[in-house]
């Protein structure tokens, strides 16, 4: 049998003016629960709490403050680069030889509409679980030694905040599939 602890505070006895000041010092950034019943039911016994000192607050002393959240910087990735990604699956990316599950033709729209359907297609495509997607941008009007502007865009628009956190890697198009003006992108499993 185990003996229950002695308190300096006998049942029904007045709470005297130190306890009192106590208690609201405890109680002062406690919000209060007016419009619930917090009484407990009468058949449920209360549950018995270990008999601790209460921890002496100062309130001269600021709380320190919190610690900045650190995010999570993803690495920008370039063509063929693959970081987090096994050998064999970044040579079967780029080599053509993974399924493409979706497709994207971005020719003949402006930048911005191109950028915005850019991010919907990838994001619906790894809400959907999928795996490798085909974008394909064209190889631009501006000749051999100057790349289009989509085909410079879209790299960089890989790389940015709403669309890098879905992907693993992309790589130049096999030119079965657009080569030079289309990209396989390795979207990550979803967890």
């Amino acid at each position: 049998m185990t003996e229950t602890p002695k308190t300096d505070r006998a049942p029904g006895r007045p709470i005297d003016e130190e306890e009192a000041r106590l208690w609201q010092q405890a109680m002062r950034d406690v919000d209060t629960l007016a419009d619930r019943d917090v009484t407990q039911p009468e058949d449920r016994p209360a549950a018995k709490q270990p008999n601790r000192p209460s921890p002496v607050r100062r309130p001269s002393t600021p709380a320190p403050a919190p610690a900045p959240a650190r995010s999570r910087t993803l690495p920008d990735l370039s063509h063929g680069a693959a970081p987090g990604v096994d050998k064999r699956t970044a040579m079967r990316l780029k080599r053509g030889q993974m399924e493409i599950d979706r497709r994207i033709d971005l020719h003949g729209l402006t930048q911005d509409e191109a950028h915005r359907d850019l991010i919907s297609f990838i994001r619906g495509a790894a809400d959907a679980g999928r795996r490798c997607v085909l974008v394909i941008t064209g190889k631009g009007s501006r000749g051999a030694e100057e790349p289009g502007i989509l085909r410079s865009a879209v790299p960089n628009w890989l790389n940015g905040p709403d669309l890098r956190p879905h992907i693993l890697s992309f790589s130049h198009a096999a030119p079965k599939d657009g080569g030079h003006g289309a990209l396989y992108v390795l979207l990550r499993r979803r967890r």
